[in-house]
């Protein structure tokens, strides 16, 4: 049976598609900064321990690696634009909820809202994968590039509409988790103009294909895996403290917003290009050049905290991260069969966001209850990206270093 989803194509449908993709990356994609700008600082605002203030973000992550599972699997029966939607009013539900978690003043309610709302950074991590359904081989890696540059335009649109919401509410936050409600609303409305062909129905006598087990002792599976869990764990753990660390060291929230703004933008800007890199260069080598970049992002952190630092270390911090994850996520889409398709895509979220959870959670801990210092919590911050480092350039060498047949 022809599988009409991965079937080389006329990529005048995969440019359709890729345009709505980018557009829902930009206005969607832009609840994602709103919140890592303000989750930390309103769960230090609620926490009743300062070592609990980044456990929001942690459970948005966690809910998204809870629900890649399930998610991926319905996209896999029932098509993108079903999931894309499932996602999108999850991402309202949890901003409803956590907005009524600070209106009643309750840790635990607004916990709860942040769970919800990793339906939709679930949903959201599935756009890189839809945008190559019906790209053909050659375009299969500028439409993932494309579809991530998409995240430009939320770096600009979160900040700034958390700079204009912030203080619109007398309950510090409420206004920018109401507007996240009113984006995820209005997004899903962009989701009726993909043109992505449901996958066909499985019949006797079909592949199956490999199971997940098989899958997880194919070696290229495994360091795609290992590099976008590795590239995107760090990046969050950073990410995660960087508000903390800014405004512990007497800058101001504005300030802090302009600096993940400035992360945010360096994730995707690379984008337009990075697509172009990989098919010149290999996954191989990008992935090695987005860890190499991730590492100098760690060591200029850990020479200072002036807002020169903080910019340099955050803007390293974005360029590394995607041609981490860009280039990991290349090298998974040309492992599998298409039959396995839904099952790689769920297993590979749920692994990397298992693990951006725990990096989530581990970045409170480690910014306000080590060291006793801002300064000295945010060089265990940074110090902590060490093993991992090394852990995933380890992979890759051996991936290289096997023989071509194995």
């Amino acid at each position: 049976m022809v599988d009409t989803v991965h079937s080389p194509t006329d990529d005048q449908r995969a440019w359709r598609n890729v345009i709505v993709l980018v557009a829902a990356q930009a206005i969607l994609g832009s609840q994602m900064p709103m919140m890592f700008v303000v989750g930390g600082l309103a769960g230090q605002m609620l926490a009743p321990n300062p070592c609990l203030a980044t456990l929001p973000i942690s459970l948005i992550v966690f809910g998204s690696m809870t629900t890649a599972p399930w998610m991926s699997n319905t996209m896999q029966r029932f098509g993108r634009k079903l999931g894309f939607s499932i996602g999108t009013l999850g991402g309202a539900l949890g901003a409803m909820v956590s907005a009524y978690g600070l209106y009643a003043d309750s840790f635990l309610i607004f916990l709860l809202g942040s769970y919800l709302a990793g339906i939709y950074m679930s949903a959201q991590g599935f756009y890189r994968f839809a945008a190559s359904d019906t790209a053909s081989d050659s375009f299969r890696p500028k439409a993932i590039s494309y579809v991530m540059a998409g995240g430009l335009a939320s770096a600009i649109i979160g900040p700034q509409l958390v700079k204009l919401t912030n203080d619109a509410t007398v309950i510090p936050f409420l206004g920018v988790y109401l507007t996240i409600v009113v984006l995820n609303l209005g997004g899903m409305l962009l989701f009726f103009f993909l043109d992505i062909p449901k996958p066909p129905m499985r019949t006797e006598g079909d592949p199956a294909g490999r199971t997940r087990g098989e899958l997880l002792r194919d070696p290229k599976i495994v360091v795609a895996i290992i590099c976008a869990m590795v590239s995107y764990a760090l990046m969050n753990l950073v990410m995660t403290s960087t508000p903390l660390a800014v405004v512990g060291c007497g800058y101001e929230q504005d300030t802090a917003a302009d600096i993940v703004s400035a992360h945010v933008l360096a994730m995707f800007v690379p984008s337009f290009f990075t697509g172009h890199l990989i098919a010149r260069f290999g996954t191989t080598n990008i992935v090695a050049l987005g860890l190499f970049i991730l590492a100098g992002a760690g060591g200029v952190a850990l020479m200072g905290v002036e807002l020169e630092n903080f910019y340099i270390a955050l803007i390293l911090l974005g360029i590394g991260w995607n041609f981490g994850f860009i280039g990991a996520t290349a090298m998974l889409q040309n492992a599998h069969a298409p039959e396995e398709r839904g099952r790689v895509q769920g297993l590979n979220d749920a692994i990397v966001f298992g693990c951006v959870t725990i990096a989530s959670l581990a970045s409170g801990g480690l910014m306000n209850c080590s060291g006793g210092s801002v300064t000295a919590g945010w060089t265990s911050v940074n110090l902590a990206m060490i093993p991992f480092l090394a852990l995933a350039g380890g992979a890759l060498i051996w991936l290289a270093l096997r023989p071509k047949d194995a």
